[in-house]
C-alpha cells in the first residue's frame, strides 16, 4: 500500500519519463546558462583573502603598514657553488641583481649586501655610502674589509649576510597594488627572469626565491596545479569505481553527466557572483563530484534491482523514483546545511568552499531528479533478472548483526568509546610555509632560505615612546635595547633589527669611530641630530620609514624567526610579553605582529567560530531528521551514528599524526552533513519495511540491508575514493581535509552497518503498525495500481 506522498512521487516520474526530451533539452538550457559564469573566475593572489575583515591580527597588521611601510617583498637567498660571497665577481652580480631589481614592476626599495648604507668617520664629518662600490676594482684588502665590515654589522648578519659568508640575500620590497590579481603574474614573471639571468651567470650557484610575493604567488599555483591534476584523477576514480561497481555503460554515462553538470553549474554560478578562487575554493569541484555521485548510484542501483527482479525499465525507474526521492532530499538538504555552515568560519575561503559545494549539490539533486530518469528513459538498458552477490553479503550481514545484536552493540560501543577518549591529545598546530607540498618551488626554497639565511617568518613590534621625537630620548633607547637583546638570546630568534643598532654605530662615528663609543648616544639631543643627519645622508628608497614613523614617536623592532610552529610561537610571544610587563611596562600592551601572526591564530579563530556553524548545523539536521522519520526515538537514534564518526576520525588522527591545522574546524560541519546521508537512507528503508511489509524490527533491518546496503556501500567506496584523492593536493589544507573526512565517511559506514541496527534492536520497540506512520491517508490498492500503471 503506497500513502499519498508516494502517489505524489509516482505521478511525477511519469510526468518526467513522459516529457524526458523537453527536460532533457531543459537541463542542458541551464547547464549552459549557468556555467557561462565560468568565465568571471579568477584566483586571488592576496594571502590576506584568508583573513576576515573582523580579524584582529588583519587589522593590526594593516594598522602597522599604515604607520610605517608595507611589508610584502621578495626576496632572493644566493649561495654561490664556491661557498664564498665574498669575490669580486660574485659582488658584481649581486650589485647588477640590486640594480635590476629596482626596474621590478612596484618594487619601492631593494636592501642588498652591495648598497647597504655603511658609515663612517672622516674627521669630523659623517661618510655614509654604499658598502660595495666597485666590486670589480675591490683590492684583496679592500675585498677584507667588506668582509669584516658585512660579518660584524648586527643589521646585515643571518639578515643579508649568513655568519659563515656563504649565502646571501637580496630583499625587494613592494609597493603593494590594488590589483594585485593582475599584476601579481607580471610581478613574478619578472623576479623569475632576474633570477634566471643571474643563474646564467653563475651556474653553480642556487638562487632561491621567498618572501610574501612568493607566498602569494604559491597560492596561486597550488590552486592552478590542483585544478590540472585533481579533477581529471576524480573523474578516472569515479569512472572506474562506477565501471565495477555498477557494470551498465549507460548508468556510468549517466552518472558522469549529472556530475559533471552539477560542478559546472556550481562553478559557474560562482564565476556570476565574482567570487575569488583560492587553494581551499577550488577543492569544490571534486567535492561535488564526489558528493553528486551518490545521487545517482541510489537511483541507479534500485532500478537495477528491480530490473533484475523482472520489471520492465520504465517500472523500474518509477519505483527506484517512489523509494530514493524523499532520501536523496533529505540528504541533500542535510548537505547543503553542513556547508553552508562554513559561512561562519572566520577564514572567507571556507565561506566559499561551503557556498560553492552547497550549491552543487543543490544542482546534483535537481538534474538527479529530472535531468537522470528522462535520460535512463532514453538510453538503452539491459539488465539480466538475477539475484546479486553483493544483495546476498548484504543479507548475511544483517543476519550476523541481528543475530549478535548485543555484542555487536557493545563491542562498538567501547570501541568507539576507546578512540574517542584519544581526540583531547590532539595539539593545534601550523606552519603556514608547510601548507605547500615540497613539490611546489616555493616551498623548496623557502625551506633552503630557512637552512642557510632567514626565513619567510617575520614577527615585528612597534614601540611607541608616548610623544613626538621620543625615540631619541635614552631611556626609552636603553628600554628598547634591553628588549631586542632579550630578543636576540631566544632560541626561536634568528635575526633583530632594531633602529638602536643604527644608534650605537652613529654614535661611534661622531666620535671618530672609536670603538669605545659604539654604545647608546646618553643626551636626547645628540641622539636626535646624529638621526636627523644620518637621514638626509640616505639615497632615494633607502629611508629609516620601514622603523620609525613621521613623527618619530614610535620605532619597529623586526624579528626574524627560525622554522617553528604555531605552538612554539604562541610560547614566544606569551614570554615576550611577559617581558615587558616586567622591563618595559610603557609598552607591555603591544602584541607581536605580522602574516605569520596571523596564520599562527587563525586556525584557533577558525574552530571557535566554526563551533557557533557546526552547533546550528547539528541542530538543524536532528530537526530535519525527526521531522523526516516523523519519529522523536528514530530521530535521537540517528544522531549516534551521526556524532560518532567524525570523533571517530579525529581519534584516530590524534593516535597516528597527533597535530591539526586549519583544515580540523571544517570537516566537523562538512563531515556531519555527509555522514547523514548513509543513516536517513538505512533508516528509511527500514521504516518502509516496517511500514508497508508490516516486518518486525529483524525483518525491517534485514530488509534495509537488502534494498539500500550495496547502495550504502557503493556510494561510501566512491566518497571515501574522491575525498581520499585530495590527500594529493599541494595544500596541506586541502590534504588534511580530505583525509579527515574520508576517515569519518568510513567510520560512518561501519556504524551504519553495525552499530545503527544493533541500536534499533535494542531499542525500537513499538509496534509495526505505528513505527514512522505517515500522516496522511494511505491511498487505496486500487488507487495505487492506477497510479502506477
Amino acid at each position: 500500500m503506497m500513502s499519498s506522498g508516494d502517489i505524489r512521487i509516482v505521478t511525477f516520474a511519469h510526468w518526467v519519463i513522459r516529457w524526458r526530451w523537453p527536460i532533457i533539452a531543459f537541463s542542458l538550457l541551464i547547464l549552459m546558462v549557468a556555467a557561462s559564469g565560468g568565465r568571471y573566475l579568477s584566483m586571488s593572489t592576496d594571502y590576506r583573502i584568508f583573513f576576515s575583515d573582523r580579524n584582529p591580527y588583519l587589522d593590526a597588521h594593516d594598522s602597522l603598514e599604515k604607520v610605517y611601510t608595507k611589508d610584502d617583498n621578495i626576496s632572493f637567498i644566493i649561495k654561490p657553488g664556491s661557498g664564498d660571497v665574498f669575490t669580486p665577481k660574485f659582488l658584481s652580480d649581486i650589485r647588477d641583481l640590486t640594480q635590476a631589481s629596482w626596474q621590478i614592476p612596484h618594487s619601492r626599495r631593494v636592501d642588498s649586501l652591495t648598497n647597504f648604507q655603511h658609515t663612517f668617520a672622516e674627521g669630523d664629518d659623517l661618510t655614509v655610502q654604499d658598502l660595495v662600490i666597485d666590486p670589480d676594482q675591490l683590492s684583496p684588502s679592500a675585498l677584507a674589509r667588506v668582509r669584516e665590515v658585512a660579518l660584524n654589522e648586527p643589521l646585515l648578519v643571518d639578515r643579508i649576510i649568513s655568519r659563515d659568508g656563504t649565502t646571501t640575500n637580496v630583499t625587494v620590497t613592494f609597493n603593494r597594488p590594488d590589483n594585485i590579481q593582475d599584476e601579481q603574474p607580471a610581478i613574478m614573471k619578472a623576479i623569475r627572469a632576474l633570477a634566471e639571468d643571474f643563474r646564467d651567470k653563475n651556474p653553480d650557484a642556487r638562487v632561491a626565491i621567498t618572501g610574501v610575493m612568493a607566498l602569494n604567488n604559491a597560492f596561486f599555483e597550488s590552486g592552478q596545479r590542483d585544478v590540472m591534476t585533481l579533477i581529471p584523477l576524480m573523474y578516472g576514480v569515479l569512472l572506474i569505481v562506477m565501471a565495477v561497481l555498477l557494470r551498465s555503460v549507460s548508468g556510468t554515462l549517466a552518472t558522469l553527466l549529472v556530475i559533471g553538470f552539477s560542478a559546472a553549474t556550481a562553478m559557474g554560478l560562482a564565476g556570476w557572483a565574482h567570487v575569488k578562487l583560492t587553494p581551499i575554493s577550488l577543492t569544490a569541484p571534486t567535492i561535488i563530484l564526489t558528493i553528486a555521485i551518490a545521487d545517482s548510484i541510489h537511483l541507479l542501483v534500485t532500478l537495477f534491482k528491480e530490473m533484475r527482479g523482472g520489471a520492465t525499465k520504465r517500472e523500474a525507474i518509477i519505483e527506484s523514483m517512489r523509494i530514493n526521492f524523499g532520501p536523496i532530499f533529505l540528504t541533500s538538504l542535510t548537505t547543503i546545511i553542513g556547508f553552508l555552515s562554513l559561512n561562519f568560519s572566520d577564514a572567507p575561503p571556507f565561506h566559499h568552499l561551503g557556498n560553492i559545494t552547497a550549491s552543487g549539490v543543490m544542482a546534483a539533486w535537481i538534474y538527479s531528479i529530472f535531468f537522470l530518469p528522462a535520460l535512463m528513459a532514453v538510453l538503452p538498458l539491459r539488465v539480466q533478472p538475477k539475484e546479486t552477490s553483493t544483495s546476498s553479503a548484504m543479507i548475511r550481514l544483517a543476519d550476523f548483526v541481528i543475530g549478535r545484536y548485543r555484542t555487536v552493540f557493545w563491542t562498538m560501543s567501547i570501541i568507539s568509546l576507546a578512540i574517542l577518549a584519544m581526540i583531547p591529545r590532539i595539539e593545534l598546530n601550523d606552519q603556514f610555509v608547510r601548507y605547500f607540498d615540497s613539490s611546489l618551488q616555493f616551498r623548496t626554497d623557502t625551506d633552503f632560505a630557512s637552512k642557510n639565511l632567514a626565513g619567510l617568518y617575520g614577527v615585528n613590534w612597534s614601540l611607541p615612546s608616548g610623544e613626538s621625537g621620543g625615540i631619541s630620548d635614552p631611556e626609552f633607547l636603553r628600554q628598547a635595547d634591553d628588549f631586542s637583546q632579550w630578543l636576540r638570546r631566544q632560541p626561536e630568534v634568528a635575526h633583530v633589527a632594531t633602529l638602536t643598532d643604527v644608534f650605537r654605530r652613529l654614535n661611534k662615528n661622531m666620535h671618530g669611530d672609536d670603538p669605545a663609543y659604539y654604545r647608546l648616544p646618553e643626551e636626547r639631543t645628540l641622539a636626535a641630530q646624529y638621526l636627523l643627519l644620518f637621514e638626509m645622508s640616505l639615497p632615494y628608497g633607502l629611508d629609516l620609514n620601514n622603523q620609525i614613523n613621521v613623527d618619530k614617536s614610535s620605532m619597529r623592532v623586526i624579528v626574524t624567526l627560525k622554522d617553528i610552529t604555531t605552538i612554539q610561537l604562541a610560547r614566544f610571544s606569551k614570554r615576550a610579553t611577559e617581558w615587558l610587563e616586567t622591563n618595559f611596562p610603557s609598552v607591555a600592551h603591544v602584541q607581536p605582529i605580522s602574516p605569520f601572526v596571523m596564520f599562527a591564530y587563525i586556525s584557533e579563530r577558525n574552530i571557535h567560530s566554526m563551533l557557533t556553524g557546526t552547533l546550528l548545523a547539528f541542530m538543524l539536521i536532528s530537526f530535519t531528521l525527526v521531522v523526516a522519520l516523523r519519529s522523536v526515538k528514530l530521530g535521537m537514534i540517528s544522531l549516534v551514528p551521526n556524532l560518532i564518526p567524525a570523533g571517530i576520525a579525529f581519534g584516530l588522527w590524534s593516535i597516528f599524526v597527533g597535530q591539526v591545522g586549519l583544515a580540523s574546524a571544517a570537516v566537523a560541519a562538512t563531515s556531519l552533513g555527509l555522514i547523514v546521508d548513509a543513516t536517513v537512507h538505512f533508516l528509511s528503508k527500514y521504516l518502509r519495511g516496517r511500514r508497508e511489509r508490516s516486518e518486525t524490527v529483524e525483518g525491517g533491518v534485514r530488509y534495509a540491508f537488502s534494498t539500500v546496503g550495496t547502495a550504502l556501500w557503493v556510494t561510501s567506496v566512491i566518497l571515501i575514493a574522491g575525498f581520499s584523492v585530495l590527500s594529493l593536493s599541494t595544500f596541506k589544507i586541502n590534504g588534511d581535509l580530505g583525509i579527515l573526512t574520508a576517515m569519518a565517511i568510513a567510520a560512518a559506514l561501519v556504524a551504519d552497518f553495525l552499530l545503527l541496527p544493533a541500536l534499533l534492536l535494542l531499542v525500537d520497540k513499538a509496534p509495526r503498525a505505528s513505527v514512522g506512520a505517515d500522516s496522511e491517508q494511505p491511498a487505496t490498492s486500487a488507487q495505487a495500481k492506477v497510479i502506477y500503471t
